[in-house]
């Protein structure tokens, strides 16, 4: 099947000498047998996909796929590139590996190969998309991967914050993001400090059902509702509100990492072609200020054709110093495990093994650099995407007559599981629809969104609004807010205008007054009048929560459907 795959998209995008775009594979657990499991390489899998994957493998990068699975591709020669991780060395579902920090393990050599290959970029000046099958989620219950794999990939992605735009997964089959955070970064796990990395996080279920995906994506909204406020970082850009300025930048900018919020780490989860719902695609659109002009890729195959028309590009890119990607020595551990058996030394944190004197750790940007395009808009900057799906309950053209499906909530064809169950399908030979993909939606027209590009800032923007949407948030606690739609809520959200996107003025606004709420005293020199200002603000303040609370649950319903590909109802989305 694979093999048959692959040849699709070499047929589909070729011409007669070979592929005119890039193609980039990446492994799932499902592509393997058993399932879940891959060893160490070299082994039969990864030969077997060498030659599968050959005409989308760079020449010099397949010993180093046969060796660990991962390569990367120059999709825009000396500008991007796009990675394939292995994420099945961080699985932890893999019983074929252990973890990230012994260095006998492949996916220890992973993390390496990464760094050498980030810091060759990085002198070059390209920049990185990672993208892999299996994602690094993980709330405070649950997770996918291997805790010290999870660690080593968000330090990676921080230090690395100049450099990588974004990372792409897909595995979960729901439509959503994550936010890694800096601030859960264990460096004595990374360097193999502590005593184990057993995690008290569960292993996620083998195949998530509707319910438990809903409890998981609770959880990242559980998560979300302690998230800092972002609209901090805008009251510090205006110079006019010195006082403001003052007395809440400090507070604001270190919370989130500095004005760009490069605290946090962007992950994005696409929904599956093969589905649980309905077959989605997603198609990017990126910044190409100063890259209209740029060489585009192509096939190997042709590149002497093109240095016959141009400079050559190993003498532009300096490919002659290109790092061996094609052999990454197996390390000798003896003398790790030899270490490890030596007397532990007591530390803050108990006993602790000593540091592997081959571990290498990635460095930060370079000192005084300007924020990579994950976070400040620049060349390369994600700007959106269009999620495209097909309505197979549409195509299959195979509703019951006596259905009212006027009445069914967001699409007049959604999916409804379980609806027809018991009665006959409406014609007695199938009569489907030919099969096509529309658009779902836009983050360009999304207006309950209301993203401005795909930068972390406007992530951490919309999973602040999220998370006030759960019962974990503090303002919803303290005024009694129930979790679902009541009566009242629900003909709101019906009857309000779906394009009221002005909640940054909303959350601006209810920021102030929680600040205000905070002090439990007025300075014994502030006169009266101010003090009564204050009363009146947090009397404001009172009534701005409750429409932030129900724009943050309308938020909260949106993302849902969105996460579950346009297929539940509205009730059901409230049952969930």
């Amino acid at each position: 099947m694979n093999q048959r795959i692959s040849d699709l998209f070499v047929d589909t995008f070729s011409d007669d000498r070979g592929l005119v775009i890039p193609v980039v594979p990446t492994f799932g657990n499902n592509d393997i047998y058993p399932h879940n499991i891959l060893m160490p390489g070299p082994n039969d899998i990864l030969q077997t996909y060498t030659k599968i994957w050959k005409p989308f493998i760079p020449e010099a990068q397949r010993h180093s796929f046969e060796f660990g699975g991962w390569f990367y591709v120059e999709v825009i020669p000396d500008k991007l590139a796009v990675f394939s991780l292995n994420t099945m060395y961080f699985f932890d579902r893999n019983a074929g590996i252990d973890d990230c920090v012994h260095p006998s393990e492949p996916g220890y050599k992973h993390f390496e190969w990464l760094l050498v290959q980030l810091d060759y970029l990085r002198t070059r000046g390209v920049k990185a998309i990672l993208m892999g099958h299996v994602p690094p989620a993980r709330t405070s219950g649950k997770q996918l991967w291997e805790e010290t794999c999870w660690q080593k990939y968000t330090y990676w992605l921080h230090q690395y914050r100049d450099v990588i735009i974004t990372s792409l997964y897909g595995h979960m089959n729901i439509d959503h993001f994550l936010l890694q955070d800096a601030k859960d970064i264990d460096m004595d796990l990374i360097q193999g400090l502590s005593e184990s990395s057993v995690s008290t996080r569960e292993n996620m279920e083998e195949e998530l059902s509707a319910q438990s995906s809903a409890n998981y994506l609770k959880e990242l909204r559980d998560d979300w509702a302690k998230l800092p406020s972002p609209v901090i970082r805008k009251r510090d850009t205006d110079a006019t509100k010195k006082k403001n300025k003052k007395h809440r930048g400090k507070k604001g900018k270190n919370k989130l990492g500095g004005k760009w919020a490069e605290r946090f780490q962007l992950s994005l989860i696409s929904p599956s072609v093969v589905p649980n719902y309905f077959p989605s695609l997603r198609v990017f659109e990126y910044n190409i200020t100063g890259l209209e002009d740029s060489r585009t890729w192509v096939d190997p195959a042709r590149t002497a054709q093109l240095d016959e028309e141009a400079p050559s590009r190993n003498d532009i890119s300096g490919q002659d110093d290109e790092p061996d990607v094609g052999e990454l020595k197996r390390r000798d551990d003896s003398d790790f495990e030899t270490e490890k058996k030596k007397k532990h030394h007591k530390g803050k944190k108990g006993h602790k093994k000593p540091k592997n004197p081959n571990l290498r750790l990635p460095d930060g940007p370079p000192k005084h650099s300007p924020p990579g395009p994950a976070y400040r808009p620049q060349a390369l900057t994600l700007l959106g995407f269009t999620q495209y799906y097909a309505n197979l309950t549409y195509i299959n053209n195979d509703v019951v007559e006596d259905e009212d499906v006027s009445s069914w909530w967001w699409s007049p064809w959604g999916w409804n599981p379980g609806k027809h169950k018991g009665k006959h399908p409406k014609h007695d030979k199938p009569q489907p629809k030919e099969f096509d993909f529309e658009v779902e939606y836009s983050t360009f027209d999304d207006k309950v969104y209301g993203l401005d590009d795909l930068t972390v800032k406007s992530f951490v923007r919309l999973a602040h609004r999220i998370g006030q949407a759960s019962k974990s948030d503090k303002s919803a606690v303290e005024n009694g807010v129930s979790e679902v739609f009541d009566e009242e809520d629900e003909a709101e959200y019906e009857e309000e205008d779906a394009y009221d996107t002005n909640d940054d003025d909303d959350e601006e606004d209810d920021e102030e007054d929680d600040e205000e709420d905070e002090e439990d005293t007025v300075d014994s020199d502030e006169d009266l009048e101010e003090s009564t200002k204050k009363g009146k603000k947090k009397h404001k303040g009172k009534k701005g929560k409750g429409k932030k609370r129900r724009k943050a649950r309308k938020t909260w319903l949106h993302f849902l459907n969105h996460a579950f590909v346009s297929t539940k109802t509205q009730d059901e989305l409230k049952d969930l």
